[in-house]
């Protein structure tokens, strides 16, 4: 299910909402990278909670495109690469950007109420920790007719929560905030009314 055996071609024709999504934030991160500008392109986006409040709304989006550092952007991508296009396939494009993108504002929002004043972050965490609510609102519909796919995403999803736990400088807020969302919306998208009308 989440074995990708496309070609680059293939990928991009299939899956073109996340292979959008991948394309800006590898880009914006490049830029992150300028001499000069780069540093100040990361302070301007991310999400500093202080400045939200101030009126900073803009930082609740644009802190979900910014990364910390390489091995955070390839993470995050790598997990976007191999678990978005079956949503998108499953949703359709509109409803998987629907989940993506308030699976990751409602992150940085749950960030903002809970953490304090100068708390600061930025990753898409919150919006893939999102994906993997939405698949669990899906095998809620399907544990009937598709048990096979608890055996696959339920233990994903256990050792997402136990990473985001055990791993430092992880924000655990947005990522639970996001999993909340993502199957929130799941469960209203996925149910079986929905799912026949959509075929």
């Amino acid at each position: 299910m989440f074995i990708r055996r496309e070609n680059f071609k293939q990928y991009i024709k299939l899956y073109p909402i996340v292979s959008s999504i991948i394309a800006i934030n590898f880009i914006v991160f490049i830029i992150t990278l300028i001499p000069g500008i780069g540093k100040e392109i990361l302070y301007a986006g991310m999400s500093v909670n202080a400045f939200i409040s101030a009126g900073e709304w803009w930082r609740i989006i644009t802190s979900m495109f910014l990364h910390s550092g390489f091995t955070h952007v390839l993470f995050n991508m790598f997990s976007l690469f191999l678990f978005g296009p079956e949503l998108e396939k499953i949703a359709g494009k509109m409803r998987f950007l629907t989940i993506y993108f308030l699976a990751g504002i409602f992150g940085v929002a749950a960030t903002f109420l809970f953490e304090d004043p100068y708390y600061a972050s930025v990753g898409a965490s919150g919006a893939i920790y999102g994906i993997f609510g939405a698949f669990a609102a899906l095998v809620y519909y399907t544990r009937n007719s598709f048990p096979q796919l608890k055996q696959i995403i339920l233990p994903l999803i256990v050792i997402s929560v136990i990473m985001t736990f055990l791993t430092p400088n992880i924000n655990i807020t947005a990522h639970l905030g996001g999993l909340a969302t993502g199957f929130i919306l799941g469960f209203v998208y996925f149910n079986s009314k929905n799912m026949l009308r959509w075929r």
